[in-house]
């Protein structure tokens, strides 16, 4: 007798079978509001296919969706031939997007949803999207640990790990301590932490201003036994190309900010983020510990040589 399978057992082996064709998934959070998570998302996943890789970014911030905008692809729409099957739009540089914002189109439309209907959505996205043969996919998530996270973690049952954004200043800190706890919680390894609008270079006399503090999420790091992939300044002109669609990476390659996530992305790629949780300078100190380096990648200066 033929087994009667539920919806969503449907929808998870279809989410199953489009998974397995991402080597990467990396669901980026931020406990807070306003710390540029999504910049990061959208520049992330640029500097990863300036890199030559193939990769997605699934916006599943259902009340904000912002990713198109910053790619300059916000009118675009998705498009389904038969109904089910839907094919992300495509930016420039060759990043697959899927976002609630190419279904609704009006962009003054406000999303009345509560959690079931997220859920279902997200799921949705994950598992009808023909995402190809992707290195990554990029999960950008709307501030918290709620539905939407939830929703991430356990539909994806291969999920590479989570990416925490802050700002350095301790309000966004203790929120995205949240997130630390949040994705040890659900068995989601920590990629790490990445410290945005870290100081900001006067553009008149250069001197570098410390608008929201400084080193904020290095210490988290520190304090929380937890990879620091690094820190990305604050640029006027990378807020202008976020607002225009403008492809930052590529453009402004030389700017601190494009630096800073270029050289992420590699640590992503080449595998140089430690993979201990441990931060790469604690050699000799109370919180290095060799033994946990027999499985790790990187070339972290305190693995056992």
């Amino acid at each position: 007798m033929a087994e009667n399978k539920s919806e969503y057992d449907i929808q998870s082996e279809k989410i199953e079978s489009r998974m397995s064709r991402i080597k990467r998934k990396i669901v980026v959070m931020s406990g807070k509001g306003g710390v540029g998570k999504t910049t990061v998302t959208v520049n992330l996943a640029s500097s990863l296919a300036e890199m030559g890789l193939k990769v997605g970014v699934l916006d599943t911030d259902v009340h904000g969706p912002n990713v198109g905008k910053m790619f300059g692809v916000e009118n675009e729409s998705v498009f389904s031939p038969d109904g089910v099957v839907m094919y992300p739009v495509e930016a420039k540089n060759g990043v697959k997007i899927m976002s609630l914002a190419f279904v609704i189109g009006n962009p003054d439309e406000a999303v009345i949803w509560r959690g079931a209907m997220k859920m279902g959505a997200i799921r949705q996205f994950l598992g009808d999207t023909e995402w190809g043969d992707l290195d990554y996919l990029i999960i950008d998530t709307p501030p918290g640990t709620g539905d939407e996270q939830l929703t991430v973690v356990q539909s994806i049952s291969d999920l590479t790990g989570a990416i925490i954004v802050t700002t350095p200043q301790s309000v966004a800190i203790l929120d995205s301590r949240r997130s630390v706890t949040f994705a040890r919680r659900c068995g989601v390894p920590i990629i790490g932490v990445i410290e945005n609008m870290s100081g900001l270079k006067c553009p008149g006399c250069g001197t570098e201003i410390p608008v929201f503090g400084k080193g904020g999420g290095r210490n988290m790091c520190l304090d929380m036994n937890i990879p620091f992939l690094g820190a990305v300044p604050m640029e006027m002109d990378l807020m202008e190309a976020e607002d225009n669609g403008k492809e930052w990476i590529k453009e402004a390659s030389t700017h601190p900010s494009a630096e800073a996530l270029m050289a992420i992305a590699e640590k992503l790629e080449k595998g140089d983020a430690c993979t201990t949780g441990r931060e790469m300078n604690r050699k000799d100190t109370p919180s290095c510990s060799p033994d946990a380096c027999a499985h790790c990648t990187s070339d972290c200066a305190s693995r056992k040589k």
